[in-house]
């Protein structure tokens, strides 16, 4: 007798390959048979007729580190077909980081991340994930290269010194020794912008010639997005490693259907030399990220209360205005998006509550300001805790992304403690399905699967899951194609996706008929350093 028989369903396994009648058979957490079982038993009998059966939808790149100690966490994620999620993206995890800096990197991470817990151990990974409560998803986590360089000489160094190339090697190896399913890059954020190709390549050298892999948020995504694509590839072919592009997207209308083929091919190519590169995508033309994104790497300088001073400043306005006009070498948000398309989702001083979900624009228009200007006295006031909505990407190019073979599918969903969260928190899974597989035709079903779940094990060498096999980990989902929906948009994100007749972690029923049960059967999924 098995403990759970998923019956009389279609199989899309996530390898790519057709769909197929078969039952779905459970046992111990993981999948005991597949195919003609009319004649097996089970505890708990799921009806799967006219439902499709996949694997569990796998999102390798979420910002949800600190959320996950948060009450009511993993609803969101389960209610869209979620069953395993991997933080400590971009190079902003909540650990590895000791007191030194502590402040300044909570700082940091907290309009990405939300508030980290007070009390959250964050000294090493293996003690962060001891720090982990009984969770309802599987995570795992990378380490982020962006916090271990500011542990190690905080954010107002442009160039490191020898020791703390040595204590940012020690900690990485460490955060690796720990479980770090590999490591993450944000060469757009401080302080990793202020890497040379040269330095970069040695502060990673610790993992050269490893099959750890490097995910990286690149240096440039709009009108650079190529040099960024070959900057990285000289890296990966310089180490020896694996190199996993995020978010590949080309910012700015003058870019689109311009950059993205350009991206795609030189990737293309680097597979075929026998590199092993891939990439990921999400299915929405708006990202979201802190406000101070916008800002060129030089004022980045020095940490954020040299940022602050800096932007008090009337001079240095000035210049930033004239950075902003001209774009030359870094991603010119406000240019790209506009100000029009730059909309605040969380703010903390009272005063800045009415600004809530309103672009730059519609602010600077309420206070009498020119745009520049209103952004500037807002990240002053808010001590650059700001984070927005940018408007950005093209869908034609994020089809383009979707159908390369290199690429898998994300929503790169931020958790800001206080405000408006992207809609892709709570519906980038379903999207896929509903928008880009049964209304845009983009993909075939048995395409978006594997991109939900084979190809992001794949990238990040997670085993035993993306696969319905038998033996494989029993996460699962059950639904129907036609109701499987996101149900929230940019001005009502809060609401949970819906279609989903039943979602099963490691063997047990986290949600039926859209309901989360309570389950908490996810675990901490670690690097096999076997």
């Amino acid at each position: 007798m098995f403990d759970t028989l998923i019956r009389g369903g279609t199989v899309i396994d996530g390898t790519g390959r057709p769909a197929f009648a078969a039952d779905v058979a459970v046992s111990g957490g993981r999948i005991a048979a597949i195919g003609d079982l009319s004649a097996a038993s089970a505890a708990h009998v799921i009806d799967a007729a006219g439902r499709t059966v996949t694997p569990g939808f796998i999102d390798i790149h979420r910002h949800a580190d600190a959320a996950l100690f948060r009450p009511g966490f993993g609803a969101a994620e389960l209610c869209q077909g979620l069953t395993t999620i991997v933080n400590g993206n971009c190079g902003l995890s909540a650990a590895p980081f000791g007191p030194a800096h502590s402040d300044a990197i909570r700082d940091y991470l907290r309009p990405i991340t939300g508030a980290l817990p007070p009390d959250l151990v964050t000294e090493t990974l293996s003690g962060y994930f001891a720090s982990v409560p009984d969770i309802p998803v599987h995570v795992g986590m990378l380490a982020g290269a962006g916090v271990l360089r500011a542990d190690a000489a905080g954010y107002e160094l442009e160039h490191l010194e020898d020791r703390h190339y040595r204590a940012l090697h020690r900690a990485l190896e460490q955060a690796l020794a720990d479980g770090a399913l590999g490591v993450s890059l944000g060469l757009g954020y401080a302080p990793e912008c202020f890497y040379t190709t040269a330095e970069l390549i040695r502060a990673l050298s610790p993992i050269a010639g490893q099959d750890i892999p490097l995910t990286v948020h690149m240096r440039q995504e709009g009108a650079g997005v190529c040099g960024a694509v070959e900057e990285m590839l000289t890296v990966a072919r310089t180490l020896r490693i694996p190199l996993h592009i995020s978010h590949l997207k080309a910012m700015g209308r003058d870019s689109w259907g311009r950059r993205i083929p350009r991206a795609l091919s030189l990737l293309e190519q680097a597979r075929q030399e026998g590199m092993d590169v891939s990439c990921d995508v999400y299915p929405y033309t708006a990202g979201s990220t802190q406000l101070l994104h916008i800002l060129p790497p030089e004022f980045l300088e020095g940490g954020m209360d040299a940022v602050v001073r800096r932007l008090r400043d009337p001079a240095a306005r000035r210049e930033l205005a004239q950075r902003i006009e001209t774009g030359d070498g870094f991603d010119d948000i406000a240019r790209l998006a506009g100000w029009d398309g730059i909309y605040l989702t969380s703010l903390h001083c009272p005063e800045d509550h009415p600004f809530l979900g309103k672009s730059l624009a519609q602010i600077a228009a309420l206070t009498g300001q020119d745009p520049l200007n209103c952004c500037c006295d807002l990240l002053v006031r808010e001590d650059c805790q700001i984070t927005m909505i940018d408007f950005m990407a093209s869908e034609a190019d994020i089809a383009a992304v979707l159908q390369s073979e290199l690429s898998n599918l994300i929503s790169d969903a931020t958790y800001p403690t206080e405000g408006m969260p992207h809609p892709r928190v709570y519906g980038t899974f379903p999207r896929l399905i509903r928008h880009f597989v049964m209304e845009k035709h983009v993909l075939t079903l048995e395409q978006a699967v594997r991109k939900m779940t084979a190809l992001p094990a794949m990238a990040l060498r997670l085993r035993g899951k993306g696969i319905l096999a038998e033996g494989m980990d029993a996460d699962i989902c059950v639904f129907d194609p036609a109701e499987i929906r996101e149900n929230g948009d940019y001005q009502h994100p809060c609401k949970m996706a819906s279609g989903l007749d039943a979602v099963l972690v490691a063997g047990m029923p986290a949600v039926i008929r859209d309901t989360y049960t309570g389950i908490r059967a996810g675990t901490v999924i670690r690097r096999d350093t076997k």
